[in-house]
């Protein structure tokens, strides 16, 4: 072949080559924390990836203590949690780290009583009881007041909590807190707490497992592990006095509140008709400044659908959407995000 010719065909590969559509590059992200929204991320992450089939985002599901501890250590890109950071986890971090709202969820009591599947009632005072170690028996008085009619046997009631930092443990001392004095005293409010009675499971799917296999056991999971699982779970008594039942409208009627400005609120015991009373938000967390600005666009895009488009998968995993004045707000506060 002639120069003229060689010269001619790198000519020609060099022409095919910048006419051929560019190879999009792939990002993978990893992120980190709650098991209460495990469900819908997993879902969410998979949807997305069909829209962007460059982008995988990959979410471990350690609890919400291991997510913010992470995130801390900057060994994932975000973290996610059930339980708000406290002022001094942010000052711990390298890095000013932001909160979003995804999805409400509600905790409930899951229980497991042979020959009993009627939906029990549970006041906070009760609950908070019970996981103290004070009531230890499924016909005590202060059970079988509550749920006339239903014949409860004499048998040892066994508890089962969260073994790491979680944020549905968060969620449901918070509760617990503010119902029951004594439990503020001895246990107090954190993702990990020092449990006066019981055993404990690794995430929600650990409670679950134990509440399931365990005759006489009391728990307490985010409600779509006790659908997933088929376990009964009551029904809590909230501030207006009514037994209500985890539900989307009754864990929606928990967000009315005033939202703050950082998006870190408890709902937890909220007053009104009709409100399940161990509801709350749960959270992506982002640092305000990334090192990874292509990281840190991609995930500004994924929040920006999953609080729009992506919302339309809650109902279906028993999550309730983000209200849609709050999403106002978040779409907003991304633009905090230094890209």
């Amino acid at each position: 072949m002639s120069r003229v010719l060689r010269l001619a065909a790198l000519a020609l590969a060099a022409a095919v080559a910048a006419a051929a559509p560019a190879v999009a590059q792939k990002i993978q992200i990893t992120g980190a924390g709650a098991t209460f929204p495990y469900p819908i991320y997993s879902k969410w992450f998979s949807e997305y990836n069909k829209i962007h089939p460059e982008v995988e985002i990959n979410y471990q599901s350690i609890g919400s203590g291991g997510g913010i501890r992470q995130l801390t250590n900057q060994t994932v890109f975000f973290g996610a949690t059930d339980g708000p950071m406290t002022n001094e986890q942010q000052q711990a971090a390298p890095g000013s780290i932001l909160h979003f709202p995804t999805v409400l969820g509600g905790v409930v009591p899951v229980y497991n009583i042979p020959g009993v599947d009627t939906e029990l009632k549970f006041t906070g005072r009760l609950l908070a009881d019970i996981f103290l170690g004070k009531v230890t028996k499924w016909n005590d008085p202060a059970i079988t007041a509550l749920n006339p009619g239903v014949k409860l046997p004499g048998t040892d009631i066994g508890v089962c909590h969260r073994s790491d930092g979680s944020g549905t443990t968060y969620i449901w001392v918070d509760y617990l807190s503010k119902v029951s004095p004594e439990w503020k005293k001895r246990v107090g409010v954190a993702t990990s707490v020092k449990w006066p009675a019981g055993v404990g499971g690794k995430g929600n799917e650990g409670v679950a497992g134990l509440v399931k296999q365990s005759p006489g056991a009391i728990g307490y999971v985010e409600l779509i592990y006790a659908i997933q699982n088929k376990i009964d779970f009551g029904s809590v008594q909230n501030m207006a006095g009514d037994f209500v039942r985890s539900s989307l409208e009754s864990v929606t009627a928990a967000a009315g509140n005033a939202m703050p400005k950082d998006f870190r609120v408890s709902i937890t015991n909220a007053p009104g008709k009709g409100i399940y009373p161990v509801s709350s938000f749960t959270w992506l967390l982002f640092y305000e400044n990334p090192k990874d600005k292509t990281k840190a666009r991609t995930m500004v895009d994924f929040m920006k659908w999953a609080l729009t488009d992506g919302q339309k998968y809650c109902a279906e995993l028993g999550y309730a959407p983000v209200p849609p004045s709050v999403v106002q707000l978040e779409m907003e506060a991304l633009k905090k995000i230094k890209l």
